[in-house]
């Protein structure tokens, strides 16, 4: 793929926070402009503002779905040659296939890792394009740490809110927003190194997708949860 002289825009499309920083804090090292919306129809909007170079692109959001946006994408001649990277917490077979046959071009699994994202950018854009691309900072040791502290503080200051709606979807037995808050959580929470976090919400999501399993099963696991929340709070506190 060949670029002009223009600066390499590349869209951020994903309901996580976490993961739209940790994005864009690996990209901005780059010269390469960074963009990012949190829901799939804000995205497709500034998908069609920018016309970026690559799209990063979550399976799991509001309003607009991952595999939806893409399918739409991939019929409008404004965006259908952009290549998409879909990033997920759910990259099983299916889903693999669904987004495939949909139009992305890679998919990679959270939580997300510098060398996956550096491999996966060069085999959808080519020619080793980030060895191409000039460091736009050249960050120390130093700066990278506290970079990576305040994602860490950014991830433990959302619990609170997290425990909010996981006890609204325990009261209401709402799986469908459990799921959501679960997947969100699986993703970011190993992004910023709480892998703990990230293996207990897998588990949670396969509690909630099996027929054979019981509420007071779940239940009992999202209280492990927000046991791990309170031990992640503890310790980033000292």
């Amino acid at each position: 793929m060949e670029f002009d002289n223009e600066k390499i825009k590349i869209l951020v499309i994903d309901d996580s926070d976490i993961i739209r920083s940790s994005l864009k804090k690996f990209l901005l090292e780059y010269d390469i402009e960074v963009i990012t919306s949190n829901d799939g129809l804000e995205g497709l909007q500034r998908a069609l503002e920018h016309k970026p170079s690559l799209i990063f692109l979550d399976l799991m959001m509001p309003n607009l779905d991952g595999i939806r946006l893409l399918r739409v994408m991939k019929v409008m001649e404004e965006l259908k040659r952009i290549p998409v990277i879909v990033i997920s917490g759910h990259t099983d077979k299916l889903n693999v296939i669904a987004a495939t046959e949909a139009g992305a071009d890679k998919i990679v699994s959270k939580p997300l890792s510098k060398d996956v994202l550096i491999r996966s950018i060069n085999d959808v854009l080519g020619n080793n394009f980030l060895g191409r691309i000039k460091k736009f900072v050249n960050l120390s040791f130093a700066e990278k740490e506290q970079m990576t502290k305040e994602l860490k503080k950014y991830f433990i200051n959302s619990l609170a809110n997290k425990r909010e709606i996981l006890k609204e979807s325990l009261d209401h037995k709402n799986r469908e927003l459990l799921k959501l808050v679960v997947h969100e959580l699986k993703g970011s929470s190993g992004t910023v190194g709480y892998h703990n976090i990230t293996d207990l919400c897998r588990v949670i999501e396969e509690l909630i997708g099996s027929s054979a399993s019981s509420w007071k099963e779940i239940e009992e696991k999202c209280v492990e949860l927000t046991d791990l929340f309170t031990q992640a709070e503890m310790t980033f506190a000292k």
